[in-house]
């Protein structure tokens, strides 16, 4: 497995660990702070893809194809639209574990429409780390209604999560990391924009203060962290990405623990271990199957 690919998602994974905490201290209307991340992050890259000829790749799809896109869009946009309401109802901590649950269905969905079977090392390593998560949010039960629809929400948004990684994975084989990004952000904010108008949170509403929080969201968690894991996407498979954003909690709990004062538990602690005892074992199943392909007659390069 290529070195480069692993330190990028490495790096993806620190940026997209800053979203939780970034929103809470942006402190603006969730679904207009969810769109303003990524249209201001279609915004910075839209020079580049111009100049670079990006976009032609997309006017080159095909239809299925196109279609996919346009579904990566909506996939994005439902993720960023449960997920982000949620953290204003429970802990950021409770919020992300509960998010980066989506590698249990993207290792299914990738089965059934990539045929990217995940082996039993990736499979036991995601259920490692699922495990720390489980341990993480038992630590936040019991607080009552608003966290349990809290965590409904965050749930939903990983459901829409493992779709995003798996279109986009699909995706990946045909258009290069620029115009994926751009255009799926592009849709995606668009389709926020409108759902937050509809919920009586117009773009325009958003306080003074929380623009530097949202210019942050955008170049941190979006550009660096998710463009990262769509790069990442051409060269590993779904279930890995996947998988190693299960690390995700341990960086939010830290900041959020140093920017927002919300002190992990012990449960908390326990469950980073085992996330990241999981994503040890799933990085050397990746590893190891990448090595047997690479050394398999026909496929060595």
């Amino acid at each position: 497995m290529p070195t480069r690919a692993v330190a990028i998602l490495l790096a993806a994974l620190l940026a997209i660990s800053c979203g939780g905490p970034l929103f809470r201290i942006a402190d603006a209307p969730p679904l207009a702070a969810a769109a303003w991340r990524v249209l201001l992050a279609a915004a910075f890259l839209a020079p580049v893809a111009v100049r670079s000829g990006a976009l032609g790749a997309v006017r080159g799809l095909s239809p299925r194809e196109r279609w996919l896109l346009i579904a990566a869009g909506v996939a994005l946009a439902a993720h960023f639209g449960l997920w982000v309401p949620s953290l204003a109802l429970t802990s950021v901590a409770s919020s992300v574990v509960l998010v980066t649950t989506s590698p249990l269905l993207v290792g299914l969905l990738s089965a059934r429409f990539l045929g990217e079977r995940p082996s039993a090392a990736l499979i036991a390593g995601t259920l490692v780390a699922f495990a720390g998560a489980g341990v993480i949010a038992e630590g936040d039960a019991g607080r009552g209604g608003q966290a349990l629809l809290g965590d409904l929400l965050a749930l939903g948004g990983a459901v829409a999560a493992a779709a995003y990684f798996v279109v986009g994975r699909r995706l990946r084989r045909a258009l290069p990391t620029l115009a994926y990004a751009f255009t799926a952000y592009a849709l995606s904010g668009v389709l926020l924009a409108g759902v937050a108008a509809l919920a009586q949170q117009p773009l325009l509403a958003v306080p003074a203060r929380s623009w530097p929080w949202l210019v942050l969201l955008a170049l941190l968690p979006q550009l660096v962290g998710h463009t990262g894991l769509n790069w990442a996407l051409r060269r590993l498979s779904a279930a890995y990405v996947a998988a190693v954003t299960l690390g995700e909690p341990i960086g939010s709990t830290l900041l959020a623990w140093w920017w927002l004062g919300e002190r992990p538990h012990a449960s908390t602690l326990a469950g980073g271990g085992l996330i990241l005892a999981g994503l040890a074992v799933a990085t050397r199943a990746e590893y190891g199957a990448r090595a047997r392909a690479a050394a398999a007659p026909g496929l060595a390069s």
